[in-house]
């Protein structure tokens, strides 16, 4: 019969046996050695017990303080509460190239900390929503008749009027601000557009509205308001030491003498509108670029304080959005196929039993290109290898080493610690129709990409009557999905030089349950001083590095330096 024997640990007199068929054997063992045993088994349950607690205690912490760190980002899917006298808010009006969006912030008073950031967030109605509303068509549409624009404008403004306490309304600030469909028109045009807005917005409304609240922004100030916006939803300005949090070492500008400060790594960010791109992200000290690429700013409340002080490469390229891209392409078809029918004696595409074969567009899909009263027919192919061959000199790629879209010089990314989000299009692209928005996968993407393009029309368009894509997916995106995703892809890969294996891009429109827009880094950016200022003066300078005191008495602001008080540096 098997028996166990323990003996090792003991004096010879204490050594005994158990059988498994004899167990009460043990109760012959003397008092003694039932005692020693009871207590080494408790003390080593003890120890053991204890080892738990205190690894489910610290872990617990830890956990605890993410939980809440992730709460404090996703409380504000609650309805803001337009009660109470302490929240702030803020109007931002994206007028974009295709249409016009009006976003609402608000915000509780500083904490008094220099080192903590205003917390803004994103207005939400009585039902949760978030106060946003779009209009169409883009702001540039009405570059013949300026007159109109205030019109225009006005049930954006209406809107936000309706959300913001009426008592509020004379401290809070309205920025409208204008990109690429701006950009590509004419000073004039541009002005008698701005001008039309300052004089007659401050009749009818009583925001904070003042000559620098309407403009044309550029694109890196679009850029950058992007890569604040994201990095700011994620929590990298916050300063919180955390083992798990990837971190790195960061010599501020202008602080020689200074040591080196550890913080939370940042994210960069790439953005593709319809007419622009913009890439971005922080470059260290040691790395030499281009002043015109470069921005450097501090989103502290105290212009002495460093730890906000930030070191970003931002680049745009007008034209490489996904629709100004696609124009591009249309006019290069058209000049083209126009030029070799004369030379060959051929009649491609005159009619439409003759099409032009666009491998950028889904099989069987026909399409026609309008100039200068002259149209080209065409059908499309689906072959999305030769879509991308095709739009590849489109990138305008120089041979010299460190150079992107356009042979601008890109400073290195070190792709193996380095994370990304794609907004835009680059989340429309994998999103809408392909259904795969999120953490980016080149292959699985290719994969898609190309079944999408070799789909026949007739089933795609079945597929959308249906409503198998996004619910906001029309049949503009259907039909030019294809070139976009092809787009996209080389932008990212070929443009931007990103290894086809890279595994740190999102592409988002919501983090932690927000939609992420470059407005958010806008209204944050120039609102970061308002911790500092009191009614009617000047930033106030706060002896011994902006104590408690001086940012804990910020009241309602008034606007009148608001210029002195947003000098970019970076415009």
């Amino acid at each position: 019969m098997g028996r166990i024997g323990i003996s090792c640990l003991f004096p010879a007199s204490w050594h005994f046996s158990i059988s498994p068929v004899g167990c009460p054997r043990i109760l012959n063992t003397n008092l003694r050695q039932i005692i020693v045993i009871s207590v080494l088994a408790a003390a080593v349950s003890l120890l053991y017990f204890s080892v738990i607690i205190i690894r489910n205690k610290y872990g617990r912490l830890t956990r605890d303080k993410k939980f809440q760190r992730y709460l404090a980002r996703v409380t504000d899917i609650e309805a803001t509460d337009t009660n109470n006298p302490s929240v702030n808010y803020g109007i931002v009006v994206d007028c974009g190239s295709s249409g016009s969006r009006v976003f609402v912030y608000c915000w509780p008073r500083h904490n008094g900390n220099p080192r903590d950031l205003l917390d803004i967030r994103q207005m939400r109605d009585k039902n949760r929503k978030p106060v946003v509303m779009k209009i169409k068509p883009g702001i540039s549409e009405f570059a013949t008749s300026p007159e109109k624009v205030s019109d225009y404008i006005s049930p954006l403004l209406n809107f936000a009027a309706e959300h913001v306490p009426r008592a509020k309304h004379k401290e809070t600030p309205l920025y409208i601000l204008c990109t690429a469909g701006m950009r590509i028109l004419p000073e004039s045009q541009q002005k008698a557009i701005l001008e039309d807005l300052l004089t007659d917005i401050p009749v009818h409304f009583d925001f904070l509205f003042s000559d620098s609240h309407a403009e044309v922004i550029s694109g890196k100030q679009e850029g950058v308001y992007a890569w604040i916006g994201i990095n700011f939803v994620l929590g990298r300005f916050e300063h919180i030491e955390d083992d798990d949090e990837a971190v790195v070492e960061v010599n501020i500008p202008g602080s020689e003498s200074s040591e080196a400060i550890v913080r939370k790594r940042t994210a960069g960010i790439l953005d593709m509108g319809g007419v622009s791109t913009q890439i971005a992200y922080e470059v260290p000290k040691t790395e030499e670029v281009a002043k015109n690429l470069l921005a450097e700013f501090n989103l502290g409340c105290d212009v002495h304080q460093t730890e906000h002080v930030y070191r970003v490469y931002v680049a745009t390229f007008l034209g490489f959005g996904g629709n100004a891209a696609r124009q591009r392409y249309e006019d290069r078809i058209f000049a083209n196929t126009i030029q070799k029918n004369r030379l060959l004696g051929k009649q491609t595409g005159l009619t439409p039993d003759m099409p032009y074969l666009d491998p950028c567009l889904p099989l069987d899909i026909k399409d026609e290109i309008q100039q200068n009263g002259q149209t080209i027919y065409l059908r499309g192919t689906g072959d999305f290898d030769l879509c991308r061959e095709t739009i590849q000199p489109f990138m305008n790629k120089t041979n010299e080493t460190q150079t992107s879209l356009n042979g601008v010089y890109q400073p290195p990314i070190h792709f193996q610690n380095s994370e990304f989000y794609g907004f835009s299009e680059f989340y429309y692209c994998t999103e809408d129709v392909l259904r795969m928005g999120g953490d980016y996968n080149a292959a699985k993407f290719t994969k898609a990409a190309k079944d999408y393009c070799a789909t026949k029309w007739s089933i795609l368009r079945e597929r959308f009557d249906r409503g198998l894509y996004a619910s906001h997916a029309d049949l503009h995106r259907l039909k030019y999905q294809c070139f976009k995703s092809a787009w996209m892809f080389e932008v990212f890969h070929r443009g931007f030089s990103f290894p086809v294996n890279y595994k740190s891009l999102k592409t988002a429109l919501q983090v932690y349950d927000k939609e992420v827009q470059w407005t958010l880094g806008a209204i944050l950016y120039r609102t970061r001083f308002l911790p500092l200022r009191k009614i009617g003066m000047l930033i106030i300078p706060c002896s011994g590095g902006c104590p408690k005191l001086c940012c804990a008495v910020w009241q309602p602001p008034a606007y009148g330096a608001t210029k002195h008080l947003q000098g970019t540096g970076w415009n």
